[in-house]
């Protein structure tokens, strides 16, 4: 070894001080190399044991960091490997040998004995990366490089020391590699022999061991002269260190670019990845959106189209309103609300002014959608706490209460959104806001601007005149801030919030420059007085029962399947009724109910009136009062109770009986008569007259006219049930309660006064019989077209004009009915009073046809009877089918039918009833010498050819047990009546009954 290379320490591994020689300007006067301990296991590692030196991720961070900031002064030498040291060292050594003759031991054939190898990579791992850095960050030039010799170099270790880069720069220690070993082995004089040693750290690989290098020549051994190494210049040196640091700098700075780039590349890679597939999502969204909403428009057209067009025909129907045949309302039908339609010029103006400052003061200029006002009402909105100005238009609103309906859903607004421009394209300004307030509600049960008008206010429509036009400021301002929220601005239920609503309508209105602040401060001024509002004038049925059988002819009529479907049908319904009449004969009715009513138990009436020629009802009444519990008023007897006739039925079996031949003056006997009644109860039906009295032979003009029954029974007997059955089915009579049997010719079935009216009107009509109807015409409010108009009905022919004739004109005969119900009795149209009669003033006599009838126990009254014009029937009686008390139908119900007829008489001229022709007058002489004269169908005039008999008067029925003996009043107190007219004797003298089956002698 030789001697000018002081190596001082051992050649184990367990740790040893390494003195390197070297200049005192060098600033690397030792290294150390520290031991490899385990600080996480808590054990020293085994120095035997090789272990890779990795650096930490912080570690090449630094590294990195140091290269890049101090690249500029780095100069960087190429690493000189430990052959190429030795070849380098052998090489001097032969130079600089005094004899060059004597050999010199190569490195690798002779053994260099070292203490301690001057670069070895198993003291303490092997060094990647040589940093040499001068501190003061100059630049390259001669003079720096001279200056940097005397300045401290840095040289960093790619070792994983625990805790290296918490160290200070300037205290770090870092190993030499092999080319700057070589450097420093140059300066022997910068080993300090007096330097403290410093313990050697285990090595991570183990070392090598050393052993002597066998010599060349085997046999001989030569002496190793000592070896000399050149010095080199300061300049040298330092140029071959910056070198070396500028390559290694570099290396690393390439590294860490590329690192960089790669990490730059990531981040923008990651950053156009998530960009790419933000804007795939965003345009397949938007793509997906577009599709929707294109989708969505044109399935909202498509589903509204049709709505759309007609739009009109969606606006609220109004209330069905009746009106007589004059045209005075009688009803409307507000069970889902009052309503009427009225057009743009119909409204005030005012009221258009207030309800476009309220709801859409850019209402005429905008296209249907405001986005401007939806922002601005928001606003306005929270600025006040409270609703001052809604967010859709007029139009808008106009779609969700005809079209899409108001529930709050998101699908509903866009809906709305979607056809606004639509409806806008379609209609006018004046249409829409027309259509607006014809629609919207105002609370109160009030729909439409007219009803609102009429509900608050009292004011009702006037012929060409609508309750909407007769608006003034202050009410205009009221009823245009209801809309927006009627339930909280109710001025009637809310005072103060509606008045406070008022307030800000007339507002708006000021703002908006449609009225002046005076004109504001007036209004409310008027708004405050006591008598503002005003109750609405009663929307109640003048005619009930009336109105109610209109609304069932209505159904029946359009097919409907309840009332309920009427009552915002829309309809305008012009019927026959003349309700002035009527009020005048209920007045009636209730007058000599009340005379009647404590005395003998009678508290209700009928009455229908009707035009037998065209089948019109002029009058209906169900009862004396609608509105009477007591009564069950509310029960229509006219129309819906079955009551039993009594012998008002009597000329439906007698105008059969002409049918078949018989005639007015046929003889018939009135006796004690016993009848077969098979299948019935009882076995034998006996009938009895009125008086409980028999009269003899008589005519059949005498016994009708008289309302005998036993005879009734006897024609009915002698005609067949069947056959009147049909004939009063085909005059009228259709519907009826109980069995007919012998009885019904004294009223044992039960049927309708307004059929039993009708049907009469029969004989009147000359044996036409014509329906009746109330309906004459229906008109829809919103087209003004015709959508009913009743039919002229030519009516059917049910009776020949002569058989009805003869039955007027024996009706009509009050000298035949004067043994029963006296003279001046109230079945007499005279013009003057009862008492005037009997005074024999009976004024104007106006033709009239009637017939009584009283049913057993004094349940029911009816008067049925006919002029010229007319048909009446009228009831009296009690709803609850109690009995009256000794009340007959020329007591009960004759007055009313009297009274009312004359009433209704008024202005018609006085006819007589005209003979149709085809009839023969002639007289009859019967074989006691008895003579009438009567009109016959012509071949039906009776002869006589039996003697008459001596007279032989039968007994009277005496009463049964229990038995009323009614008192005969009729038309009030009477005289003693005159004496019967002698065609018309209370006892014939007939001996001898007529002969069976004979016919043709004039006896029944």
């Amino acid at each position: 070894m030789p001697a000018d290379l002081p190596i001082s320490g051992n050649n184990d591994n367990t740790g040893e001080t390494v003195g390197i020689p070297g200049s005192g300007s060098d600033p690397v006067a030792m290294y150390t190399t520290p031991v490899v301990t385990d600080e996480e296991n808590n054990a020293t590692s085994d120095p035997d044991t090789p272990t890779g030196i990795i650096l930490s991720p912080r570690q090449q961070r630094a590294l990195n960091y140091l290269a890049r900031r101090h690249m500029r002064n780095a100069n960087i030498a190429k690493r000189q490997t430990y052959a190429d040291l030795l070849e380098t060292r052998y090489n001097e050594q032969r130079e600089s040998s005094s004899d060059p003759l004597t050999p010199i031991p190569h490195a690798r054939d002779e053994e260099i004995e070292l203490d301690q190898p001057l670069f070895s990579p198993w003291n303490g791992g092997p060094t990647r990366d040589i940093l040499k850095h001068n501190n003061n960050n100059k630049h390259d030039d001669p003079v720096t490089l001279q200056e940097e010799d005397e300045q401290p170099s840095i040289e960093v270790l790619a070792e994983d020391t625990q805790g290296f880069f918490e160290t200070p720069l300037s205290e770090i220690i870092i190993l030499p590699t092999l080319d700057e070993l070589a450097l420093l082995t140059d300066f022997p004089e910068s080993i300090h022999p007096t330097q403290p040693l410093i313990e050697k750290p285990t090595s991570i690989v183990k070392a090598p061991v050393s052993r002597p290098l066998a010599p060349r020549n085997a046999g001989t051994a030569q002496p190793v002269p000592p070896r000399t190494i050149r010095s080199r210049s300061a300049a040298q040196k330092v140029w071959r260190r910056k070198k070396i640091l500028r390559h290694l700098s570099r290396k690393h700075l390439r590294a860490a670019r590329a690192s960089e780039y790669r990490a730059s590349r990531r981040l923008w890679s990651g950053i156009g990845t998530i960009f790419l597939a933000l804007l795939l999502t965003f345009l397949s969204v938007g793509t997906a959106g577009s599709i929707g909403v294109y989708r969505f428009y044109s399935q909202t057209q498509n589903k509204y189209e049709h709505q759309v067009i007609t739009l009109r025909d969606l606006l609220p129907q109004d209330n069905l309103k009746m009106y007589d045949s004059k045209g005075v309302p009688l009803m409307q039908m507000t069970d889902q609300g009052v309503h009427t339609s009225v057009s743009f010029d119909e409204v005030a103006p005012v009221l258009i002014r207030a309800t476009v400052a309220t709801e859409d003061k850019n209402f005429w200029t905008n296209e249907g959608i405001d986005i401007l006002r939806i922002f601005r009402a928001a606003i306005d909105n929270l600025d006040n706490g409270q609703v001052v100005e809604g967010g859709s238009t007029i139009t808008q609103q106009l779609i969700k209460n005809l079209v899409v309906g108001n529930q709050a859903t998101l699908s509903r607004k866009l809906e709305e959104v979607v056809l606004t421009p639509q409806v806008n394209s379609l209609y006018t300004k004046r249409d829409i806001l027309e259509m607006y307030l014809n629609s919207i509600y105002y609370g109160q049960q009030a729909y439409g601007i007219d009803a609102a008008a009429t509900m608050y206010f009292g004011i009702e429509d006037q012929p060409g005149k609508r309750a909407a036009s007769q608006l003034d400021l202050a009410q205009a301002a009221m009823l245009a801030g209801i809309p927006s929220n009627p339930s909280a601005f109710d001025p009637l239920l809310h005072p103060k919030a509606g008045f406070q609503r008022f307030q800000t309508v007339l507002g708006l209105m000021v703002t908006q420059h449609y009225i002046t602040r005076v004109e504001a401060l007036d209004a409310m001024k008027e708004a405050q007085s006591p008598h503002f509002f005003k109750k609405a004038p009663s929307l109640l049925d003048r005619a009930p029962h009336f109105t109610s059988f209109v609304l069932d002819q209505l159904v029946h009529i359009f097919g409907l399947k309840n009332r309920s479907q009427l009552s915002r049908s829309g309809m305008i319904v012009n019927t026959t009724l003349d309700i002035n009449l009527q009020d005048k004969i209920q007045k009636i009715a209730q007058r000599h109910i009340a005379e009647l009513r404590a005395a003998h138990n009678l508290t209700n009436a009928a009455e229908v009136l009707i035009d037998y020629h065209s089948g019109a009802i002029i009058s209906l009444l169900g009862s004396i009062d609608y509105n009477n519990a007591a009564i069950n008023g509310q029960f229509d007897v006219a129309t819906q109770g079955y009551r039993q006739p009594g012998s008002s039925f009597k000329p439906y079996v007698y105008v059969t009986a002409f049918k078949q031949g018989a005639s007015p003056a046929q003889a018939i006997v009135d006796a004690p008569t016993t009848i077969a009644n098979p299948g019935g109860s009882p076995a034998f039906y006996s009938p009895t007259n009125y008086d409980l009295s028999f009269h003899g032979h008589m005519t059949m003009r005498c016994a009708l006219q008289n309302s005998l029954n036993v005879p009734a029974v006897r024609v009915l007997k002698h005609v067949g049930i069947s056959a009147a059955m049909q004939t009063a089915k085909d005059m009228g009579i259709t519907s009826y309660e109980g069995t007919p049997g012998y009885s019904l010719v004294l009223g044992g079935l039960g049927i309708r006064l307004i059929d039993h009216t009708s049907a009469m009107g029969t004989f009147a009509n000359g044996g036409v019989h014509v329906g009746y109807y109330a309906v004459s015409k229906v008109v829809s409010a919103a087209s003004h077209k015709v959508i009913y108009q009743h039919q002229i009905d030519q009516g059917k022919r049910v009776i020949s004009p002569q058989l009805a004739y003869m039955m007027t004109n024996v009706l009509s005969d009050n000298t035949a009915r004067i043994p029963e119900f006296f003279d001046c009795n109230v079945l007499q149209l005279y013009s003057k009073s009862q008492d005037n009669c009997y005074n024999g003033d009976r004024g104007i006599v106006r033709p009239a046809a009637a017939k009584t009838g009283t049913t057993q126990n004094f349940r029911d009254n009816w008067t049925v009877g006919y002029t010229t014009d007319y048909v009446m029937g009228v009831w009296a009686g009690n709803d609850d089918n109690s009995p009256m008390y000794n009340v007959t139908g020329v007591q009960g119900a004759a007055p009313i039918w009297h009274d009312s007829m004359l009433v209704a008489e008024q202005g018609h001229p006085i006819r007589d009833f005209i003979n149709p022709g085809g009839l023969e007058q002639a007289t009859v002489t019967y074989p006691d010498g008895v003579k009438t004269t009567d009109w016959f169908i012509p071949g039906t005039v009776p002869t006589f050819t039996r003697p008459t008999p001596v007279p032989t008067p039968t007994d009277a029925a005496t009463p049964g047990p229990g038995t009323p003996t009614p008192t005969p009043q009729p038309g009030g107190n009477n005289p003693i009546p005159p004496q019967a007219h002698p065609y018309c004797p209370s006892v014939f003298s007939f001996v001898d009954n007529p002969p069976a089956n004979q016919s043709g002698n004039g006896w029944w």
